[in-house]
């Protein structure tokens, strides 16, 4: 069981680069890249949020369930 984060897919749907939605979202690049890269352990809703509101994404969007 795992969480899958999916933040490359929007980020490359929305055609952004990690340094702009850095910006934007207010987060360093290297806390950005763990998330992006799917090693982080947590995420904040309030870091959530802001990426969603930058992405113009749901939630559910960037993160993802899978069973096995």
């Amino acid at each position: 069981m795992a969480i899958i984060v999916n933040l490359d897919v929007m980020m490359a749907k929305r055609k952004i680069s990690l340094n702009e939605l850095s910006e934007k979202v207010d987060l360093t690049l290297s806390n950005l890249s763990i998330l992006k890269t799917g090693k982080a352990k947590a995420i904040r809703f309030s870091t959530l949020e802001a990426i969603c509101k930058a992405l113009d994404c749901q939630p559910g969007d960037i993160l993802e369930y899978d069973k096995k």
